[in-house]
């Protein structure tokens, strides 16, 4: 990627000169950073959240690994209720315990907050989207409606690809290193769009985020780790489904939505056919996602 870094205070690349006729730049995925505030759980690690909107039902939001808040929000953006945003332990301020983590302590994490807000549904992406696969093993009956958004792991560990970026990711936030963070997480981006302003926007934005924050070492074996030891333990969850896959995504092989879907009793599989969905499938993506939890 043809990167400078930092880009300039337009969040452009300097070599990019639209016409002055331009109108409002659109596209970014993300949405502005509100105060969140740190929470304690019954287990003993505080987590930072974000509750918005207001009534019932509550959704509970559970970001991938190495994002957060900021990623996870658009995904609730019409979504009726309130909505509770977190952080994983070892994401922003976060509590990062020691030991080795495992997605058992994730589902302990979700299920913590979603207690906590009494939240009936929950969405939960990649990382997220294994947390909420092992706590629906362990309480089959916790949620009414949930979504997986590129689940990344059932029982088996994570594909090469997967473990070769978190390191990259990890030692770049050690090393300080702005430009090689910013190089890893833009893989996340379609190609083609690497070098648009909405797309400079989403990177400092989640570079700076990084660098102020960074990620807990904790989080470097789960990459090895598969959420279950056998998906038959999802043969009793009550809740009605919704698994959302695409092709072409190393990080989150299509093949592992198919699988989860097919072990869950009640669960609607749609697959995309390109990945970059929030940058290409947006609006799409945003409804389907909408009229599953609103019904």
């Amino acid at each position: 990627m043809d990167f400078r870094w930092p880009p300039p205070p337009d969040g452009r690349p300097d070599r990019f000169r639209p016409p002055v006729t331009r109108g409002p730049q659109t596209g970014r995925p993300t949405l502005p950073a509100p105060p969140t505030e740190l929470v304690a759980t019954p287990h003993g690690v505080e987590l930072e959240q974000l509750v918005t909107g207001e009534g019932d039902p509550v959704t509970v939001f559970a970001h991938g690994l190495g994002g957060g808040i900021a990623e996870t929000r658009p995904l609730g953006s019409a979504v009726r209720g309130r909505k509770v945003f977190f952080q994983f332990r070892g994401h922003g301020q976060s509590a990062a315990p020691g030991g080795t983590w495992t997605y058992l302590d994730l589902a302990r994490d979700l299920r913590a907050i979603a207690d906590l807000t009494g939240a009936t549904r929950a969405l939960g992406v990649s990382l997220g989207a294994g947390a909420l696969t092992r706590l629906l093993a362990d309480n089959p009956g916790r949620f009414e409606r949930v979504v997986f958004f590129l689940p990344a792991v059932l029982d088996s560990p994570r594909p090469a690809a997967a473990q070769e970026r978190l390191s990259a990711l990890l030692e770049a936030i050690e090393a300080g290193d702005a430009a090689s963070v910013a190089d890893v997480i833009a893989q996340e981006i379609p190609s083609q769009l690497r070098n648009s302003p909405p797309v400079w926007a989403f990177l400092r934005q989640r570079l700076d985020q990084l660098m102020r924050d960074g990620l807990a070492a904790g989080l470097a074996s789960l990459p090895q780790q598969a959420a279950l030891d056998d998906r038959a333990a999802l043969a009793t969850v009550t809740a009605e489904c919704l698994v959302i896959g695409c092709r072409g995504d190393d990080l989150h092989p299509s093949a592992v939505a198919e699988q989860l879907a097919a072990a869950l009793p009640k669960a609607d599989l749609h697959i995309y056919e390109r990945p970059g969905i929030l940058w290409t499938q947006r609006a799409d993506l945003r409804t389907r996602i909408s009229d599953f939890l609103n019904a």
